[in-house]
């Protein structure tokens, strides 16, 4: 059985590659230390992540805030010094998009091949420098999820059974018993049974399909909790995911009927089975870091393992839990820290489509400008808390700034007697106690600004910033009276 699953993976390997038809016949194989003896190690860039974005409806505020924090920590590794690379794109498979295509009468590739351009758009209108934009439905990925379900299967981490359960469609995932309840639709009265965590709609499904042994990770996880305090932020979440993990873990199913989802990735030795679209989505990240082809002594050049995974908190199961137990099964590395965000509300009330309660980022950019709506989602969103978005706080935040740094900027630069090299002399050589702290501010503030970025709290170093020009922009109208006028 083992070295079935062997040889079907480098019949996998073999397809891939363009023009060769042969099966390896020994996929153990492995190249000598001395065939890479002249590859030299490369240094592992930093690499960071978004989730990838489901593209059955349109981009809001929540993906851009999402994506500007990705860009804010590769920008800040890449004034460094230090290679840096982001990853983005969207999800494409699932039910939810094989039924959102259906809905519009569309073809479902069809579908994602017009609905992704939108997040793509998005970061692009947004200044988000990605490395890559990775769409689910594309061959290097299908390969990558195929493979690394095939590892899994041969370290017998999968088996078949029947599963029964309530399941969500929206959140793509099923719940246990005690995670429903019975709900009722305010604006129609209809009653019907959700999820206690997210509130969307559930239905019980019976089937027969295979399944992940999740349960035999729980001790494995819990210590990676512990040697890994940091792991997960903020420390908040990390206790809860403690928590969750602690009080036991059940198998998880990780495949669904084809006749149910034809829309994904087919298990690959047993064509009657898609691929649950979460185990699918999660590979991404490896995807995009050549998995499975990275080069002995070299593993770490395209950037694996993640720096940071940065995710919303309503998806803190899949990344924290499912998704490191997974990379344990196959003993590769796991990322160094998920960062997981709160979300924005709206008049205090959470988002939501159907209630029409939602804020388009493309309105956002367009009515502010890219600089502006960055500014404002770093210095008010929330990590740990939810943060209410408001039109009237984006004028202000953007009144406020104009007045402390743009004021300090037009007073130096185009104040009255204003020279560059007198400038420079007197910042160099003022032995006055006032320039002196101004020159210790001035020199403590990058490592300050780093203890709150290594912290994954961009809002905060901002925040240390805007500090600082307040203070210098106070004095600055003294200095330049009494050393310019």
């Amino acid at each position: 059985m083992r070295a079935r699953h062997l040889n079907n993976v480098a019949c996998l390997i073999s397809r891939y590659v363009k023009g060769s038809g042969v099966c390896w016949a020994s996929p153990r194989r492995r190249l000598s230390p001395s065939h890479y003896s002249t590859l030299s190690p490369t240094e592992k860039p930093y690499y960071v992540t978004s989730p990838i974005f489901y593209v059955n409806a349109a981009p809001h505020i929540g993906h851009l805030y999402t994506l500007v924090l990705t860009d804010v920590f590769k920008r800040y590794h890449a004034l460094k010094g230090k290679k840096a690379i982001l990853c983005t794109g969207t999800d494409e498979h699932g039910m939810k998009i094989q039924q959102a295509a259906q809905k519009d009468d569309q073809d479902v590739r069809a579908f994602c091949n017009e609905n992704y351009k939108s997040f793509d758009l998005l970061a692009k209108r947004a200044d988000i420098q990605y490395d890559h934009f990775i769409r689910t439905s594309e061959p290097d990925h299908r390969f990558a999820v195929q493979h690394f379900w095939l590892m899994l299967k041969d370290r017998e981490y999968i088996y078949t059974s029947k599963h029964e359960g309530w399941y969500s469609v929206s959140d793509e995932t099923f719940y246990p018993q005690s995670g429903i309840h019975l709900a009722l639709d305010p604006s129609t009265g209809r009653k019907f049974m959700a999820a206690r965590e997210t509130g969307k709609e559930v239905e019980w499904s019976s089937e027969v399909n295979y399944h992940f042994r999740l349960s035999s990770l729980r001790d494995r996880l819990l210590q990676h909790y512990e040697e890994n305090p940091e792991f997960i932020q903020p420390s908040a979440r990390m206790q809860d995911v403690v928590q969750h993990v602690t009080a036991g873990l059940s198998d998880l199913s990780v495949s669904r009927p084809v006749e149910r989802l034809s829309w994904g990735i087919p298990v690959p030795d047993d064509p009657s089975q898609t691929i649950y679209v979460w185990l699918d989505a999660l590979i991404n990240y490896l995807t995009k870091s050549n998995y499975p082809f990275q080069i002995p002594g070299n593993e770490h050049a395209a950037g694996w393992p993640a720096d940071v995974h940065v995710i919303g908190k309503d998806i803190v199961r899949f990344h924290c839990i499912y998704w490191p137990a997974f990379l344990l099964a196959l003993n590769l590395p796991l990322p160094k820290q998920i960062m997981t965000h709160a979300h924005w509300t709206l008049g205090r009330e959470k988002m939501s489509k159907s209630t029409g309660n939602v804020v388009n980022p493309f309105f956002a950019l367009d009515r502010f400008g890219s600089d502006t709506m960055r500014y404002y989602l770093i210095r008010d969103g929330g990590v740990r808390d939810d943060s209410d978005y408001d039109n009237l706080y984006i004028i202000d935040r953007y009144k406020t700034l104009q007045g402390t740094l743009g004021n300090l900027v037009t007073r130096v630069v185009r104040g009255k007697g204003w020279n560059v090299r007198r400038a420079v002399e007197f910042g160099q050589f003022d032995d006055s106690s006032e320039g002196k702290k101004h020159l210790e501010v001035l020199r403590e503030l990058p490592s300050a600004v780093d203890h709150w970025m290594v912290q994954l709290q961009p809002g905060e170093a901002l925040k240390r910033v805007l500090e600082v020009v307040n203070q210098v922009c106070q004095q600055c109208s003294s200095v330049i009276k009494v050393h310019f006028h």
